[in-house]
């Protein structure tokens, strides 16, 4: 192993009336790419600006190598005290020349005369970064490099960093982003780190073996401070499985929605079905929409089919916010009609944070200030619903500007799904969350009953989440593509590039002789998911009296008791979720 070129050991920081955390030891060596992981709260930023030297810890020791130049990029920079872009980028310490920020700028396509002010957020990233970039640093530290980027600029960022000959570490959101350049992981969990030799690809598995490592030791503890340890444990590998379950879900709907937009002779007889029609919510016929000389969408025909999960993805400027509000109503077309089912009902979240007033709490904001909470009709405690979003049940009496940017956006999710709605409209939804959070996120829109649509750069979580994408290339044309963005990417390689030759090239996969399912088998794959559901709902009722902070020293055999049915509760639960996935991959290879 290389020396390390910036390193702090020791290392301790207090935040409110405690350790955030100590006794850290921590070092990047001259050629590291460390994906930084770790939920929301944990202090990521806080340990980067450390490791910046910007803010100065209670304990430890920091050792840079001289002549190391550190440049971080921030994931909210302060552009108040600049007048334009430029200004901002070359009045930082260590401030790069204006040539050097304007040959960065111009390749990422942003002019830096712009005045600050007026500047978008995509704007701001991009000065941000070609300000970072453009001092050639020895070690970069990036805050959610890809927030506010499209496409175009994260290809870009991704293309640079490739080259790059320096150390960085990275927080993100964006797993395609992480997987593609990190060779290191480091993870802050409660206080503490884990660095391991491998790039982000393998950190689910390394978080897994975690996982069921710390589960086998709680077990040997005695039964409260199994319960205490219990919300942290019950989430990781459990959630996982169910998310590969409805992955096999998600692939089933893109194959229906495929089937009626595979071809135009196919499109044209799906959409005239009376089936078809009836599950319409929104429809867009002949839809054409400019501004001034500019096309932003031109004839564009589409049905909104009842359950779809519809992706909208292309560059900034491209039209992917008109498109949104031509669907939604909020505007109309110039030409062409665009009809909404008259049930149509339907809650937009779109990150504003700032509606969540600072000063009320998490209990006043979920549940007006009373202990349950309306989810889509039905009451739950508010402790439980806190759970079901990653909360720590303590945090209902902390107040919505104590909470860090990621927990409000959480907080902000657990009170918009808890509405009925037929239709959830979502605006860069994964801005500012932590890995486990999207995983959340995922799994809550998979449930949801109703009809979805994304605006979304996370190219991963697209693959994950949606049905039908529709792609725009900024000349007015819309592709509708089944799938994700995986599948977008695909369709928009051109047939003479050296990878289409190569897809096309490769032979077809021999045919395998089809057979069924046992009875006993086909009887469990079918009954199994319900079952799953009664165990989950068993669960939650245990989990909801043993909440009662009181009940361990009022009724100490009802607290074992439940404890007990919890433990085999979740044993059972486990094991029909092993057993379903496994019919599931060989219903899936019996095709």
């Amino acid at each position: 192993m290389a020396a390390p070129i910036l390193s702090y050991e020791g290392l301790g920081l207090v935040q409110g009336s405690g350790w955030l955390f100590q006794d850290l030891d921590i070092y990047v060596g001259e050629r590291d790419r460390l994906a930084l992981i770790g939920r929301n709260g944990a202090g990521k930023t806080t340990l980067l600006k450390l490791l910046a030297g910007q803010i100065d810890a209670d304990k430890g020791k920091r050792v840079i190598v001289p002549g190391t130049h550190v440049v971080m990029l921030e994931q909210e920079p302060d552009f108040s005290s600049s007048a334009t872009l430029m200004d901002f980028a070359t009045a930082a310490p260590n401030a790069p020349e204006e040539f050097e920020v304007a040959a960065i700028a111009d390749q990422l396509g942003i002019d830096m005369s712009r005045t600050a002010a007026s500047a978008s957020g995509g704007e701001r990233r991009r000065a941000a970064l070609a300000r970072a970039l453009a001092q050639n640093p020895d070690v970069l530290l990036l805050d959610e490099p890809t927030n506010h980027l499209d496409l175009a600029a994260i290809d870009w960022l991704e293309s640079w960093l490739a080259r790059y000959t320096g150390a960085f570490v990275a927080i993100s959101h964006d797993r395609t982003f992480l997987t593609r350049l990190t060779r290191q992981t480091l993870w802050l969990d409660r206080g503490s780190i884990r660095r391991k030799e491998i790039g982000f690809g393998g950190f689910e598995e390394w978080s897994d073996a975690v996982a069921a490592e710390e589960a086998r030791a709680a077990q040997r503890l005695d039964s409260k401070l199994r319960l205490e340890a219990h919300w942290l444990e019950r989430g990781v590998t459990a959630r996982r499985k169910r998310n590969q379950g409805r992955l096999e879900k998600l692939k089933e709907m893109r194959a229906t929605r495929a089937a009626m937009i595979g071809g135009p002779g196919v499109a044209k007889l799906g959409l005239a079905n009376d089936d078809v029609r009836s599950k319409s919510v929104i429809v867009a016929e002949g839809v054409s929409k400019s501004f001034g000389d500019r096309t932003i969408i031109k004839n564009f025909d589409f049905r909104v089919q009842r359950g779809d999960r519809i992706g909208i993805v292309g560059a900034n400027g491209a039209g992917k916010s008109t498109l949104l509000k031509l669907l939604t109503g909020e505007i109309q077309p110039d030409a062409g009609s665009i009809t909404l089912a008259p049930t149509l009902d339907g809650i937009i979240i779109d990150q504003q944070r700032s509606l969540l007033s600072p000063e009320k709490t998490v209990r006043d904001i979920l549940a007006d200030g009373g202990d349950w909470v309306e989810v889509r009709g039905v009451k739950k405690h508010i402790q439980g619903y806190l759970k079901e979003f990653l909360f720590d049940p303590g945090v209902m009496e902390a107040s919505v500007g104590a909470l860090s940017g990621g927990e409000r956006s959480r907080l902000l999710l657990a009170r918009e799904f808890a509405r009925e709605s037929n239709l959830l409209v979502l605006d860069e939804p994964t801005n500012d969350l932590d890995l486990e959070t999207l995983d959340l996120l995922q799994e809550v829109i998979a449930d949801y009953a109703g009809t979805v649509l994304l605006v979304s750069h996370d190219r991963d979580f697209l693959d994950r989440t949606v049905t039908v994408t529709l792609g725009l290339d900024g000349s007015g044309k819309v592709d509708i593509v089944a799938g994700g963005y995986a599948d977008w990417e695909a369709k928009r390689v051109k047939p003479n590039s050296a990878k289409a030759k190569a897809a096309t090239a490769a032979p077809p996969p021999p045919p395998t002789a089809r057979r069924k399912l046992s009875y006993k088998d086909q009887r469990d794959y079918d009954m199994l998911p319900g079952r799953i559901e009664e165990i989950e709902a068993e669960m939650a009722k245990a989990e909801n009296e043993l909440s009662d902070g009181t009940l361990f020293t009022r009724d100490n055999a009802r607290f074992s008791a439940l404890t007990a049915k919890l433990d085999k509760l979740r044993d059972e639960k486990a094991a029909a979720e092993d057993r379903w996935l496994a019919l599931a991959e060989e219903v899936e290879a019996l095709g």
